[in-house]
C-alpha cells in the first residue's frame, strides 16, 4: 500500500495535469455510480417552487419546473457515462472487427469496405449524428445507436492501418504456412496484437461521445426532455438566463470539467 501511494505521489509530482484529470474522471465515475445515494431528490421530481436560487436547501437552485438542479446534474453524470461507455464500446468494437477482417482479407472486399468507410467519414460528424437522430427519434438508446454509427468508421480506418502491418508479421505468415484457417489467424494473432490500440481508442472517445450526446440534447434531438441530460439542461438554461442564470452555469460546468478531465488525462 505504501509503495502504491508513493508511486501515485511521484506521478502527481511529475504530471500534475494528468493527476488532476484522473481525479476529475474518478469523481465523474463515482458520481455516476453513487447517484441514487448522492442526489437529495429524484431527477424528475417537480415538487418545489420554480427558479429558486442556490441556497442551503437547494445548493444549485431549482429549474423552471421546480426540479432540484443538483439532483439532475448528479443523475446526468450517470446518463452521460452510460451513453459514453455504451456507444464507445459498441462503436469501437464494431470498427475493430470491421477494420481487422477487412485488412486481413484484402482484395475487392477490402476496397469495397473502405469506400463505405470513406462515405461515412465524408459527412461532418455532428451532421451525421443529427440526421440519424432525426430519423430514429428521441431516446437514450437511439443516441447510443447514432453514436455507435458515428464512431465505427473512424475506428475501422485506424485499426485497419495497424492490422495491415500485423498481417505481414513473421508469426502471421508462419501461422498461414502451417495451414491455420483464416478465422483462427485473425482471432489468435491479429486481434490480440491490435488490442492495445483498441483500448486507446475506447478511452480517447468516451469524452467525445459525452460531448456529442450533450450537443444533440442541447439541439433537442438527443435524450427526451424529461431525462437528466446535461445538454437538455443547458437548453432550458439558455431560455432562462435572466431569471435563473444558475440553470445554465452548473450543467455547463459539469460538461467542461468532464471534457477537461478526459483531455488532460490523455496527455
Amino acid at each position: 500500500m505504501r509503495g502504491a501511494l508513493s508511486g501515485l505521489g511521484r506521478f502527481a509530482t511529475r504530471q500534475p495535469l494528468g493527476a488532476v484529470g484522473a481525479v476529475l474522471v474518478l469523481i465523474l465515475i463515482a458520481t455516476a455510480i453513487l447517484a441514487p445515494r448522492l442526489a437529495p431528490h429524484g431527477p424528475k421530481e417537480a415538487a418545489f417552487a420554480p427558479y429558486l436560487p442556490p441556497s442551503a436547501e437547494f445548493p444549485l437552485g431549482t429549474d423552471q419546473l421546480g426540479r432540484d438542479i443538483l439532483s439532475r446534474v448528479i443523475w446526468g453524470a450517470r446518463l452521460s457515462l452510460y451513453v459514453g461507455l455504451a456507444s464507445v464500446v459498441f462503436g469501437v468494437t464494431l470498427g475493430w472487427l470491421w477494420g481487422v477482417v477487412s485488412a486481413y482479407v484484402g482484395g475487392v472486399a477490402d476496397t469495397a469496405s473502405q469506400r463505405v468507410v470513406d462515405a461515412l467519414m465524408a459527412l461532418p460528424p455532428i451532421i451525421l449524428a443529427l440526421s440519424l437522430m432525426a430519423a430514429l427519434g428521441q431516446s437514450v438508446n437511439n443516441v447510443i445507436l447514432a453514436l455507435t454509427i458515428l464512431l465505427t468508421p473512424t475506428a475501422s480506418r485506424t485499426l485497419r492501418a495497424l492490422a495491415l502491418s500485423v498481417r505481414e508479421s513473421p508469426y502471421v505468415e508462419a501461422a498461414r504456412a502451417v495451414g491455420c484457417p483464416t478465422w483462427r489467424v485473425i482471432v489468435l494473432h491479429v486481434l490480440p496484437n491490435t488490442f492495445a490500440a483498441y483500448i486507446v481508442l475506447v478511452t480517447v472517445n468516451i469524452s467525445y461521445a459525452i460531448v456529442v450526446e450533450a450537443s444533440l440534447s442541447f439541439l433537442g434531438l438527443g435524450a427526451p426532455p424529461d431525462e437528466p441530460s446535461w445538454g437538455a439542461m443547458l437548453t432550458a438554461g439558455t431560455q432562462a438566463m435572466e431569471p435563473a442564470p444558475w440553470m445554465f452555469l452548473f450543467p455547463g460546468l459539469a460538461i467542461s470539467l468532464t471534457r477537461a478531465g478526459s483531455s488532460v488525462t490523455r496527455r
